[in-house]
């Protein structure tokens, strides 16, 4: 089900021809994703933000322990507009949204099953943090600069194609998606073939380094989740050999983030790409540290030269002539023309700047949905930087909005009779052919007292668990969720769709995958044929029998 990352280590080059890009990404556990599709450039640009609007407060604040929280209208905002960006992350498939002005929490949402408590993937957003690490540092004397020549760290490492370009490869190339390397990860639906070879390695320091060069470093852009998987190589050896450790001394701790979780390559590096699961409140301390110049209660965590190359971005990205143009700087990503910058995960997990209008805005969720009009939505909530009047009914419309994203909504199937057949398929146990997602056996109980899964997954894939998972099902057009491990909590309902055919939906809450499962019974119930997909972009269909 959808607590279970598909790492199909059986997709070899020739079956890389027949899937696109949001599958290979769900191959490598939703990690190094486009998080633009190609109708996110199509809005036209929003006005620029009046002179009002744009000055930051005398005063800054600094979130202590948690953030302090105040009406939006205290700090220049709308309600009744941030009850509409509420209701817009509801029909986009957010799992969490939050608003912060001035320093203060003006709005936060959790739409249900997701809630306040769990740590989320945040999958390519971990490139900006990786980033951020590599300017403190340097910053820190323990890496001379932008400029250092890549190879220079890798000195004990026989490196293959080590031509002049690639010699001549710095750590900012690194940054900014310029190395240079031959590498196959577009930002588009095509297959990202030399990520999925990544996934497939032994060793993934090794693999990146030894790609041949394509084109001279700096001469372009090219998204590439070996860049930032170097860079937290550099860092390990660096700063006493762990990329975490030394987030934990110089970026987390200090920040005030204490509860993280940071996933880790074959030789137990963590992966620079992606793999980083942070609370929504945490994102967006990342995010006002940007917003502060690098600085953070009167210290200067990250040089603030380093944050204004981000929000002077020279790198275009290349999406094409469609406005608004998106450039890219030191591991974040920017829309130049209605002045946000932020870093991007697959199915949209962001960390928003808006420095003219002193807002961050952290999000996790599950789909893409057009980043231009999100931001409009955001700056429409801008009055001033002034206080506004209080506006009572307003606030009491969001705290509506924000109450009712928690409240899970049933399904718009109806749920109706069940039919004779789920007694005769209940709590027998279904073997299913070798499919993707590694599902090996499937025993569920159908009848209303008491519904329940178990599933079982393949043994020889280290990836899936070893045990079998088990939990109460939904009939009533409601999840049931259960606990599977640290930060893993699963949540799965289904219904008939008709007398011979039940569908599961499954979400793995914290990594924000739904998987929907349709069985079409067959021959009475003696046999079953079962389609997978999933938001990270999996479809297949395989054949079960009773066993």
């Amino acid at each position: 089900m959808a607590t279970h990352h598909m790492h199909d280590k059986a997709t070899g080059p020739s079956a890389a021809a027949v899937i696109n890009r949001r599958q290979a990404t769900a191959v490598l556990l939703a990690g190094a994703a486009a998080p633009f599709t190609a109708g996110a450039q199509q809005d036209a640009a929003a006005p620029a933000a009046s002179a009002a609007s744009t000055a930051t407060p005398a005063t800054t604040l600094w979130p202590a322990d948690d953030w302090a929280e105040s009406t939006p209208e205290a700090q220049g905002m709308d309600s009744a507009a941030l009850a509409k960006l509420i209701d817009f992350g509801a029909a986009q498939g957010m799992d969490s949204l939050l608003v912060t002005r001035h320093g203060s929490l003006v709005a936060e949402a959790f739409y249900a099953p997701y809630r306040e408590g769990l740590k989320h993937a945040v999958n390519s957003t971990t490139k900006g943090v990786v980033a951020t690490l590599t300017g403190m540092a340097i910053q820190d004397g323990l890496i001379a600069s932008r400029d250092a020549p890549v190879l220079d760290f890798f000195e004990g490492r026989k490196v293959a194609n080590a031509d002049a370009a690639k010699k001549a490869m710095t750590l900012g190339h690194l940054l900014d998606m310029t190395s240079g390397l031959s590498w196959i990860e577009p930002l588009s639906d095509a297959v990202p073939e030399t990520m999925l070879q990544l996934g497939r390695a032994r060793d993934w320091q090794g693999f990146v380094l030894d790609r041949p060069m394509a084109q001279a470093p700096g001469a372009g852009f090219n998204y590439n989740s070996g860049n930032t998987h170097l860079l937290s190589a550099i860092l390990a050896q660096k700063t006493g050999g762990s990329t975490l450790a030394y987030a934990r001394e110089r970026l987390f701790g200090p920040l005030g983030i204490t509860d993280v979780r940071w996933r880790k390559d074959p030789q137990g590096l963590e992966v620079g790409g992606w793999g980083l699961y942070l609370h929504p409140r945490d994102m967006a301390r990342i995010g006002y540290l940007y917003l502060r110049r690098g600085q953070w209660n009167g210290r200067q965590l990250l040089p603030a030269a380093w944050v204004e190359q981000v929000f002077h971005p020279t790198v275009d990205m290349g999406f094409g002539s469609a406005a608004p143009a998106f450039k890219y700087a030191n591991g974040w990503w920017s829309i130049p023309s209605k002045r946000a910058y932020f870093t991007a995960g697959f199915n949209r997990q962001l960390i928003v700047v808006l420095p003219d209008l002193d807002v961050v805005v952290a999000v996790t969720g599950r789909r893409h949905y057009p980043l231009p009009l999100f931001i409009d939505h955001i700056t429409a909530a801008v009055r001033s930087r002034e206080p506004q009047p209080a506006n009572a009914t307003a606030q009491d419309q969001l705290a509506a909005r924000i109450r009712d994203a928690g409240v899970e909504k049933p399904s718009p199937n109806p749920v109706g009779p069940t039919p004779e057949l789920a007694a005769t398929v209940s709590r027998k146990a279904w073997l299913l052919e070798r499919n993707g997602m590694g599902i090996q056996r499937l025993l569920l109980d159908l009848t209303p007292a008491n519904p329940r899964y178990e599933v079982s997954f393949d043994g020889s894939r280290p990836d899936l668990p070893r045990e079998p998972v088990t939990g109460p099902l939904g009939l009533d057009g409601k999840y049931r969720t259960a606990p599977q491990g640290p930060n893993a909590v699963i949540a799965i309902k289904g219904h008939w769709l008709d007398a011979q055919s039940f569908q599961l939906i499954s979400r793995s809450v914290a990594d924000g995958e739904v998987t929907v499962v349709t069985l079409k019974f067959e021959d009475g119930g003696k046999a079953v044929n079962v389609g997978l997909e999933n938001n990270w972009g999996f479809r297949g269909q395989v054949r079960g029998r009773v066993e």
